[in-house]
């Protein structure tokens, strides 16, 4: 098991300093000044070149690219050029709202899809596993933003059920609480969720049909048990290696693409910071956003192989 997990730790530290040379290298090469876009197009260029050097644009990129990484190795983010705060305060800010949102994504994601795809596969090609199957693939073709916009008129506009937008904070300080923000990330949640469930539920049912064949499936038939508690206690578990994959790849697109979603709601969260810090061409908030995403993405795919030893122990053993 250490030299499992030491295995995974080395290609997780060699798969961030990768990631971040290519961060650094693609906003270095992207068009565009950050002191022009802040003194506006009337500046002079004597003030444009003081801004850059302030900013420490003027400095070679290897330079630039080791202080970075000194900065996110010691907690220091910089500060941001259009917002004047360090941006550390800032994705704290809004990683308050998008983990949380992704979270609650994945986790009705994961019983949607799960409860759908073992009903579709206890009962494959009869009328159940069509229904499920045919709804699947609707919601595999539903854009998340036309699905969002469709529950903001129903369940805002029509029934007025939800606010169609905003986020009042985890605080009653700030005029909110737990229970409205987490009423006000609810359909947001819905909206991210109905995609991530039609594709996992297909993969859930595949990966159910595949272990249903094998021999031990049989001998626990054999043994008495019945079909629906040969399905939870021991073909589910043999079928989760490929769902396990595929829901790691979900919360990971779930953190990183929650930008349409949260402009359809007006929430500010991390894909809303992103946009705006492109907009504004504030590269060290954009730089910061998109490592730490991709820090995300590497670390849930570490816990994605965590997850393969605890389920079969095969792993564990370097079998597979």
């Amino acid at each position: 098991m250490g030299f499992f997990l030491l295995k995974r730790l080395l290609t997780l530290l060699a798969t961030l300093a990768a990631a971040s040379i290519v961060v650094f290298a693609v906003l270095e090469i992207l068009p565009g000044n950050a002191a022009q876009v802040l003194l506006g197009p009337d500046a002079s260029p004597e003030a444009i070149a003081e801004l850059a050097n302030q900013l420490g644009l003027n400095q070679p990129a290897v330079q630039r690219y080791f202080h970075w990484i000194g900065g996110l190795l010691t907690g220091d983010m910089g500060t941001s050029y259009a917002y004047g705060s360090p941006v550390l305060d800032l994705v704290l800010e809004r990683l308050a709202l998008t983990v949380p949102l992704a979270i609650i994504a994945m986790l009705f994601t994961t019983v949607i899809a799960i409860t759908a795809g073992v009903y579709a596969a206890s009962r494959h090609n009869k009328l159940g596993d069509v229904s499920v199957m045919g709804l699947a693939q609707i919601g595999i073709a539903i854009p998340n933003f036309w699905f969002a916009i469709l529950l903001i008129l129903l369940f805002s506009v029509k029934l007025q059920w939800f606010s169609a937008g905003g986020f009042p904070g985890w605080t009653e300080d700030a005029g909110g609480g737990f229970w409205p923000a987490l009423q006000a990330l609810f359909l947001p949640a819905i909206a991210l969720a109905v995609v991530q469930a039609a594709i996992l539920a297909r993969i859930t049912r595949s990966a159910v049909l595949d272990v249903q064949q094998e021999d031990f499936v049989r001998t626990a038939r054999a043994k008495g048990l019945s079909q629906q508690a040969t399905l939870w206690r021991h073909v589910l578990r043999n079928a989760m290696i490929p769902v396990v994959t595929v829901m790691g790849l979900q919360f990971a697109n779930l953190l990183a693409g929650t930008i349409v979603v949260e402009n359809v709601f007006s929430l500010p969260g991390l894909g809303r910071l992103i946009f705006q810090s492109i907009s504004n061409r504030d590269l060290i908030v954009v730089r910061n956003c998109v490592m730490l995403l991709a820090a995300l993405v590497v670390l849930v795919n570490f816990v994605v192989d965590l997850l393969y030893a605890v389920i079969d122990p095969r792993v564990k053993a370097g079998e597979l």
